[in-house]
């Protein structure tokens, strides 16, 4: 494909149309504007050239103009002397450098015209760069934006989650200390424990019982004493 006729479709072509059916829109658009950089050095490279033919053929054409002028005043010179024959010979050379120059006239017009189309061309492309640029641009904002957005999504999804965990954690410990306080008023209450302390109540009842009998029997003998004093 020549330049020309890439920088044509490059011109021609619908930005959003491309972006929109790319798989990565982002690396589509460095893609495009890689590649219109590119085309516009090589353009301006081109436009460079014909700017230096044009030069040379406005060299040339000065140059055959004054030839033209020498041919001429040789012509007159060659008649005042009576040499009809070298006046001959200098109009032939001067007819040839008349068309020599009708043809560098005309190259220099189609230099011209070429360098307006390349003119045009290069702007054209030129606000095509700036219009890839800009969306490229934008297109960067945008995920600048959406990544900031869910950033910020997620670190708020983060801290309700941590939120809800530290309340979960919280009732877990309010939970642990209630079950504490159950488990604390149950300490010393086993089963051997109780039993234990069933025994040793048995045994100091049977000691109170003792205890009891011995003051009875000892009041009874007492009551006893005193009726035989009585008696006698």
């Amino acid at each position: 494909m020549s330049i020309f006729s890439r920088m044509a479709d490059i011109i021609n072509s619908n930005l959003n149309a491309m972006l929109d059916k790319a798989e990565d829109p982002q690396k589509m658009i460095r893609l495009i504007i890689q590649e219109m950089e590119e085309t516009l050095v090589e353009v301006r490279s081109s436009s460079a050239r014909v700017i230096a033919d044009k030069k040379t053929a406005e060299r040339r054409l000065e140059r055959v103009q004054a030839e033209l002028g020498d041919w001429e005043a040789k012509a007159k010179l060659a008649i005042s002397k009576g040499r009809e024959d070298l006046a001959r010979a200098a109009l032939a050379e001067k007819q040839a450098i008349a068309e020599e120059i009708t043809a560098v006239e005309q190259e220099l017009s189609a230099l011209d015209d070429h360098l307006a189309h390349l003119n045009d061309e290069i702007s054209q492309l030129q606000q095509k760069l700036n219009d890839a640029k800009a969306k490229q641009k934008a297109m960067l904002m945008r995920v600048k934006t959406v990544s900031s957005r869910l950033k910020v999504k997620r670190q708020v999804h983060r801290e309700a989650l941590d939120d809800a965990f530290s309340k979960f954690e919280h009732f877990e410990r309010r939970m642990d200390h209630l079950e504490g306080q159950v488990d604390a008023m149950d300490l010393g209450r086993d089963g051997k424990q109780g039993l234990a302390t069933e025994i040793e109540d048995l045994v100091n009842d049977e000691k109170v019982n003792d205890e009891l009998a011995r003051l009875k029997a000892e009041m009874s003998g007492k009551d006893a004493g005193k009726d035989g004093d009585g008696k006698a």
